[in-house]
């Protein structure tokens, strides 16, 4: 087989690997063994799913592991659903057998996606894949195939980075929520005047990783004992802060905020009821990512295992 290669734009996969399947997929169609197993292509405009934009997540046809989510997802009227990024680890690259291409897979069972380019500017990442509609099936947000969780401990860069690492975590994004301004922009909420937090929208396989475990860590990675603060970040844009979307989320929360108190840690962060939350400017995104010569400025501390003394 030939060597895979993988998209340099593209964090590497986690250690969980790729995510099972979610449930049994109905037998293939012939349109879809024609494109999926022997490695055809769809017409352009003719799959269901080119000028879809519905939230939600893209799985594979065959075997339903998650490939792609639809904030990936942008209009390049190719024809083909296009895409600028992938879930972790979910699609693998070889050369194509015309020589010219490189190929996309599913990384669990190997169906044919379509084709990946670069160099053509649609978006920042400069990454298109070109995927067939026949070998994918759309999933709803509503099914929580993908979970979502909003944190706010800090500079966003660090607890981007520190989410960004754990098996399981789908994709985090920068932004901003708790505040009063519609679409704020760095500097605004820097004044500390739009009420808006720097805060991380977590999305995550519920199957590899709980919210939970999420909010664990996300006590774990930053102070959560400081007011208005974490370390030299001053101002309440830096508060820490839980933004729950149910009761559910709202009950594991408060627990281990207890759990924290037991051991002694005069725990600060405001349990609030999630609302809008606003991506941050594409320069904030992967930050520590795109300059590694900056300093991590978020450590993990074991505080659920330890007694603060």
């Amino acid at each position: 087989m030939s060597e895979t290669t993988r998209d340099p734009t593209e964090p590497a996969a986690s250690s969980g690997g790729v995510q099972a399947a979610r449930r049994p997929m109905p037998p293939l169609s012939a349109e879809e063994r024609r494109i999926l197993l022997d490695k055809g292509t769809e017409r352009p405009f003719s799959g269901k799913y080119w000028d879809h934009f519905e939230r939600g997540a893209y799985a594979c046809r065959q075997c339903g592991a998650l490939l792609y989510l639809s904030d990936s997802k942008f209009r390049s009227d190719c024809g083909w659903p296009s895409f600028d990024s992938q879930i972790p680890g979910a699609v693998r690259r070889q050369p194509d057998a015309d020589g010219r291409r490189t190929e996309i897979l599913c990384a669990a069972c190997g169906g044919h996606l379509g084709h990946v380019f670069a160099g053509e500017r649609f978006t920042e990442k400069n990454v298109r894949h070109c995927v067939n509609s026949a070998s994918l099936v759309f999933v709803p947000e509503g099914e929580r195939a993908v979970g979502r969780a909003l944190f706010a401990g800090g500079c966003f860069w660090g607890v981007e980075h520190e989410f960004g690492q754990a098996p399981g975590v789908l994709a985090v994004t920068s932004g901003y929520t708790g505040g009063r301004t519609e679409n704020p922009t760095y500097e605004q909420v820097c004044t500390g005047g739009t009420g808006h937090a720097e805060a991380v929208e977590v999305r995550f396989d519920p199957k590899r990783i709980t919210y939970e475990q999420l909010a664990r860590l996300f006590f774990e990675i930053h102070d959560p004992t400081e007011v208005n603060r974490q370390g030299p970040d001053v101002g309440s844009q830096y508060r820490s802060a839980v933004f729950y979307a149910d009761e559910e989320q709202r009950r594991t929360a408060e627990a281990l905020v207890a759990q924290l108190r037991a051991n002694g840690y005069a725990v600060a962060t405001e349990i609030e009821p999630a609302t809008t939350f606003w991506p941050a400017e594409a320069y904030h995104q992967d930050y520590l990512r795109k300059h590694p010569e900056r300093p991590v400025c978020h450590a993990r501390v074991p505080r659920f295992d330890q007694p603060n003394r």
